[in-house]
């Protein structure tokens, strides 16, 4: 018993089902192989571990005790197999219960995440999503390391030999007023911009860089009243004051009826190249390719700053 190469898995399947079926025939069939297939890998099997294993009586076959000490653990193993081996050559997202691990901005999360939600909810509806949160100066190792499946969104410093990419789609900023703003009603100016005070976030993603480098080519400065480490409070401190604050374009759009005006900026926009992406060792895993094609359907070429008027809300227009 100790030349464990002897034992090929199709041995190990006919074992276990024989601890179901107590029948060798049952058993041929639901392999599909012969009677003298199954009663030759029996045989095997009684070599191998030097025990009957099953008995034959008036109503079957009957498990001897050795048969019994080592059904669970046989069972176990080829239940590891289904899982983790087999699950990643096979991939079958209406059946699938699988979570998907992503990594993206609070912004992100407000624009990609309820599109795939809405996708997932007809492909593959017992499949959900985790939003990992990930510094970005970890973000490559934590894909190497498969604690995420797919980053989205501005990283320009993902760019290791390893990393897939693939670009989904460019966009803008917009600057946030408040609706009751004394001053600014039908339009923003460049005076007017200079003049306010100014709310600034310093989250982690990298996107607010590329409007501070187009001010400071420029050779324009604002006032900065307040910095904040995310968008999440944004639409309530600028409805609520005189501050103006300039974001993401679909974030923008996102609030666009929460008491707030939203104007183009007064300087040339520079664009955000948003991408999708992941390891190249997960290349191979159907799941993660099934999801990228999956992404790439819903995101490619299509601005989410566009997507209310294709069906979704922002929270302003949702009421009880």
């Amino acid at each position: 018993m100790d030349d464990i190469g002897r034992l090929d898995l199709n041995l190990l399947l006919l074992l276990d089902a024989l601890q179901e079926d107590m029948n060798l025939s049952a058993s041929a069939r639901r392999l599909r192989i012969s009677q003298p297939t199954a009663s030759a890998n029996l045989q095997k099997l009684r070599e191998f571990f030097g025990d009957q294993l099953f008995v034959r009586t008036g109503r079957g076959m009957k498990p001897t005790p050795f048969a019994e000490t080592i059904a669970d653990p046989v069972r176990q193993s080829l239940d590891i197999l289904r899982r983790d081996v087999v699950r990643k050559t096979r991939f079958e997202p209406n059946t699938s219960d699988r979570v998907i691990r992503i990594t993206t901005s609070d912004v992100g999360v407000m624009i990609f995440i309820p599109p795939l939600l809405d996708a997932l909810r007809e492909a593959a509806p017992s499949m959900n999503v985790q939003v990992v949160p990930v510094p970005h100066d970890l973000l490559e190792k934590a894909l190497e390391q498969n604690e995420v499946d797919v980053a989205i969104g501005y990283f320009p410093d993902l760019t290791g030999p390893n990393i897939m990419t693939q670009a989904l789609f460019d966009h803008s900023f917009a600057c946030l007023v408040s609706a009751h703003h004394p001053v600014i009603n039908e339009g923003l100016s460049l005076e007017q911009f200079l003049a306010a005070d100014h709310i600034v976030i310093n989250e982690q993603g990298r996107s607010q860089e590329l409007f501070e480098r187009r001010l400071h080519e420029l050779g324009l400065s604002r006032r900065v009243r307040l910095h904040l480490p995310h968008f999440m409070s944004v639409p309530q401190l600028v409805a609520s004051s005189e501050m103006i604050a300039t974001v993401p374009m679909s974030l923008g759009v996102w609030y666009q009826n929460a008491g707030i005006k939203v104007f183009p900026t007064p300087i040339e926009s520079p664009l955000i190249q948003l991408r999708q992406f992941w390891h190249r060792r997960l290349s191979d895993d159907p799941m993660v390719t099934w999801l990228h094609r999956l992404l790439g359907s819903l995101l490619i070429g299509k601005d989410p700053a566009l997507a209310f008027s294709e069906g979704y809300s922002s929270p302003a227009d949702r009421t009880g």
